[in-house]
């Protein structure tokens, strides 16, 4: 069989020097890492922008010239490949790419340091247990992706290395501590911008009724439900309103939850005559290629796009980062917002949009994190934050669109809070379901009253739909009651109001 030709990644040894924190990490990362027993691994957290490739890459060189045995450095993405590839080189480090076209490795293969994709590695080694040999580190990019645990067996007894932002699994019954036996803590987000390493940003929210959106078995608010509402013409008003008063004629990066709703924030923003283009995974490389330097040379470019853009991309002139989606990730979160977290010259701030109560969820981006505690109880974590958003959305009601209010100008529009209704109802020793018939009567005398027929009263039901789920859903927390239930006391909800209509005009009429 003919062996691929290789292409080595070399240049001389004149290297960028580290920064004092970097090296500081690069010591500490060491020392500690040749200290462990075989089978003990270790994670290294450091914030996006930190120069985590350059801190790993330099170990590496350390790794390779004090024990000369080799090194493979694991990514989860191409384009991560390529630009470790790129710094391995400047450090004058004989290495290679393993990608898809790479089917076996010469038999005197001069290389000392190999960056795989997880993927492609893992159908190598499922071919051919020997395809790699000689390893004496393995370094894991990104290492809260769940994704490189399946390979991690053709490695015992070597040491691995993870090196991550943000040290939360992707999958939560499989927490990084059962992987990891330490994790070193690198500087945090606020010491690295008082030492002017990264930009400071300032965060503007906007309050978004998420109501509305599912969450989805891995966790995460679904794609679809999250289509629906950000595709619907007021996010997409709120969005553009938002953008001239914060963003407007800087180098924008929109994150969107799907491609519809993507594609949909382009052509409105097209529509207002604002340079911007859409960008997603179906594009080709060149098209993608293409688009990326439209917006690289475009001061004033606003780029739309959905999760391709989250790593593996750096555009350090992103003056602004609107968040037009809500999110469940704290990892993903942080991976967003560091997108326009670079320094230059002539920047040493961005903004923060956020559309989707985000920061209410994790905090502002700035803000420190124990991420030691996240690495050893992350469920706790996890679940003090989920808490912090339940009880900001239990102190809000549904914010009813201006124009379905003024259907009901007739009676009153005192709001009807599902926390403080339930907290009276206990006080009064009734059953907490009396909530649900104050809601009840509540909707029917509103409809009643601004209404003229029977006709009239069921498009006014239909208007107050929104408005009935989001206070079962209320009403389904308070009891910590299942989706499911919500769902059922809901369609119980909807039947009662129907019949209480039906029999109130059918008394009128006689």
């Amino acid at each position: 069989m003919q062996e691929e030709e290789i292409t080595t990644q070399t240049a001389p040894a004149e290297t960028k020097k580290l920064y004092p924190y970097q090296q500081a990490a690069v010591d500490n990362i060491f020392s500690k890492l040749i200290a462990l027993p075989p089978n003990s691994n270790l994670l290294f957290q450091l914030p996006t922008g930190g120069g985590k490739t350059i801190i790993f890459a330099e170990i590496a060189h350390r790794y390779i010239t004090q024990y000369n045995k080799k090194v493979l450095i694991l990514t989860h993405r191409i384009e991560l490949s390529k630009q470790t590839s790129d710094v391995l080189g400047e450090k004058g480090i004989r290495n290679t790419v393993i990608n898809s076209s790479v089917k076996q490795l010469p038999k005197e293969d001069p290389h000392d340091c190999y960056t795989a994709l997880v993927e492609t590695l893992n159908n190598r080694l499922q071919e051919n247990d020997k395809f790699l040999e000689g390893i004496g580190l393995v370094i894991v990019d990104e290492a809260h992706y769940n994704s490189f645990r399946k390979i991690f067996h053709h490695f015992e007894d070597i040491n691995i290395l993870g090196v991550t932002a943000t040290p939360l699994s992707s999958n939560k019954k499989l927490p990084l501590r059962d992987t990891y036996t330490d994790i070193i803590i690198g500087e945090n987000i606020s010491s690295l911008i008082d030492a002017g390493y990264l930009c400071d940003a300032t965060t503007y929210s906007y309050d978004v009724n998420l109501s509305s959106l599912r969450i989805g078995s891995t966790g995460e608010f679904t794609v679809g439900s999250s289509e629906l509402l950000y595709s619907s013409a007021m996010m997409q008003s709120k969005l553009i309103d938002a953008y001239e008063e914060v963003g407007f004629n800087t180098k924008t990066l929109i994150f969107n939850s799907g491609i519809l709703s993507s594609r949909s924030v382009c052509e409105m923003f097209k529509k207002k005559n604002y340079p911007c283009k859409h960008l997603d995974s179906t594009f080709t490389d060149r098209e993608r290629a293409e688009v990326l330097d439209w917006f690289r040379n475009t001061p004033n470019g606003i780029l739309t796009s959905v999760s391709i853009l989250t790593t593996g991309f750096d555009e350090p002139g992103v003056e602004t980062i609107m968040l037009n989606r809500a999110t469940k990730s704290l990892t993903l979160y942080h991976q967003m917002i560091g997108r326009g977290s670079r320094v230059l010259p002539h920047k040493k701030k961005f903004k923060i949009v956020d559309l989707g109560n985000n920061a209410r969820r994790f905090g502002l981006w700035q803000l420190p994190i124990d991420w030691k505690h996240v690495f050893i109880a992350p469920h706790l974590y996890l679940e003090n934050r989920y808490k912090d958003e339940w009880d900001f959305e239990m102190e809000h009601d549904y914010e009813m669109p201006e124009e379905i209010k003024q259907r009901f100008l007739s009676s009153s529009m005192e709001a009807f809070i599902v926390k403080d209704r339930y907290a009276a109802c206990l006080r009064r020793g009734l059953k907490p379901h009396a909530v649900l018939e104050e809601s009840l009567e509540d909707h029917f005398l509103r409809i009643r009253d601004n209404s003229a027929d029977l006709e009239e009263a069921f498009e006014l039901f239909h208007l107050l739909q929104e408005e009935s789920k989001y206070r079962i859903r209320q009403f389904c927390k308070c009891i910590n009651a299942t989706d499911n239930y919500a769902d059922w006391q809901f369609q119980t909800y909807t039947s009662k109001l129907r019949r209480k209509i039906i029999s109130w005009f059918a008394a009128v009429e006689q």
